[in-house]
């Protein structure tokens, strides 16, 4: 007689159950969602908007870290650019890793040999060295 109840009270209730198990692994979706597939989203969104607006002009840098000025836009998918001073290549959009600089017009960034060399700062001037036995005595090495 005991037995037949506590058959009775293990079949019943399957539904909440169910669900119970079901809500971890909803749960592990949404934070999935959040913190990897919809900032992938907006990267690959942000890529491709890059992309659209390459014109000719612009510094770029493509996938293998070549640094090269386009001169061409020949269509969707493909670009010339400029390398060096007569060296061009064709390269497909996609490879574009970055924009370094937005250009007006080809021959305004040809115009001088300045617009190749990066913009660094001026040197600092030297301190003035002393020698170990000055800076101890208070002389200093002339």
């Amino acid at each position: 007689m005991f037995i037949t109840e506590a058959w009775a009270q293990g079949a019943g209730g399957g539904g909440s159950d169910f669900l119970v198990q079901l809500f971890p692994l909803v749960l592990i979706f949404i934070v999935f969602y959040f913190l990897l597939i919809r900032p992938q989203q907006a990267k690959v969104r942000a890529q491709r908007e890059m992309l659209a607006g390459v014109k000719r002009g612009d510094r770029v840098v493509t996938g293998g870290g070549i640094i090269g000025l386009v001169t061409k836009v020949i269509g969707d998918n493909e670009l010339q650019v400029e390398l060096a001073d007569g060296v061009r290549v064709r390269i497909i959009k996609a490879t574009i890793t970055d924009i370094l600089t937005r250009g007006e017009s080809v021959r305004g960034a040809k115009d001088s040999d300045e617009d190749d060399k990066p913009m660094l700062p001026p040197p600092a001037p030297a301190p003035e060295r002393k020698s170990l036995l000055g800076s101890l005595f208070g002389g200093g090495k002339k």
